[in-house]
């Protein structure tokens, strides 16, 4: 399970390099491999172990082909979705139409997420969470009424 805030570098090249606690979060898995791909809903990647991203493509290969809003998220999540290894030195080399699409720079957050991780540029990530303190009431409302779960 992914979990927690990371900060890191990217190089000129794009190459970034995991904390130790997620490289040996991703140990964990089988298949060193990872899918990144962009996410629909905000300007960040999600990047996931291959067989935790082979049972979404699943899922998503299941989707109503004549439903726009299936082919959309079809579009967007499998047509983005790219295969990276690891190196030895835990560094994964990010595609430059992903960095593009994520706006990333020299500065990433990493945002553990169970099952995957999000990869958000450090300005978009800062900008995103300012938002998510900054509630409308209405956004209270609804996030009291997510409170039921225990933390």
């Amino acid at each position: 399970m992914f979990r927690g805030l990371h900060h890191v570098s990217v190089d000129a090249k794009g190459r970034m390099t995991f904390p130790t606690r997620l490289r040996e979060e991703l140990v964990q898995y089988d298949d060193p491999k990872v899918v990144v791909t962009i996410d629909p809903m905000s300007r960040c990647l999600l990047m996931y172990p291959l067989s935790e991203w082979e049972q979404i493509q699943e899922k998503l290969d299941k989707l109503p082909s004549f439903q726009p809003q299936a082919r959309k998220l079809q579009r967007l999540l499998v047509g983005h979705a790219t295969d990276l290894d690891i190196d030895t030195a835990g560094r994964v080399l990010l595609p430059a139409p992903l960095r593009e699409f994520s706006q990333l720079d020299k500065k990433a957050t990493l945002l553990g997420q169970g099952k995957k991780i999000e990869i958000w540029s450090h300005s978009n990530w800062e900008t995103q969470r300012e938002e998510y303190l900054e509630l409308s009431s209405t956004d209270k409302q609804q996030l009291e009424s997510l409170m039921d779960i225990s933390l």
